[in-house]
């Protein structure tokens, strides 16, 4: 089981989690972080450093934020930035892009 980061960090990126990840397995897309699910080793590093509540355990993911569990994986897939598993991150492998849920998702105001 790994973890997930879901809607509270979008547009927020406080970055914390990804100086802590001890296998860099948190990238960035334009408006948040993704964990890659495959790389991940469960620490829960990430998820006791975030400010904003953003990280969960998958098996903790209620039910309004279960699609960020499909986001998060299919950000490295082909339809998404085809990373696939670069087995940590590298500023290569930062982008402006994000997943389409994330990049038509509307804040609320």
């Amino acid at each position: 089981m790994s973890y997930v980061i879901i809607s509270d960090c979008i547009d927020i990126k406080d970055g914390g989690c990804t100086l802590v990840c001890p296998v860099n397995c948190i990238y960035e897309g334009g408006r948040m972080f993704y964990i890659n699910p495959d790389e991940c080793i469960n620490c829960g590093l990430c998820e006791s450093i975030c400010p904003v509540d953003a990280i969960r355990k998958i098996s903790e993911v209620t039910e309004e934020e279960a699609p960020y569990v499909a986001v998060n994986k299919e950000f490295f897939e082909e339809k998404v930035t085809g990373w696939g598993m670069p087995d940590g991150w590298t500023k290569e492998y930062t982008t402006d892009q994000d997943h389409p849920q994330i990049a038509n998702f509307k804040t609320k105001k």
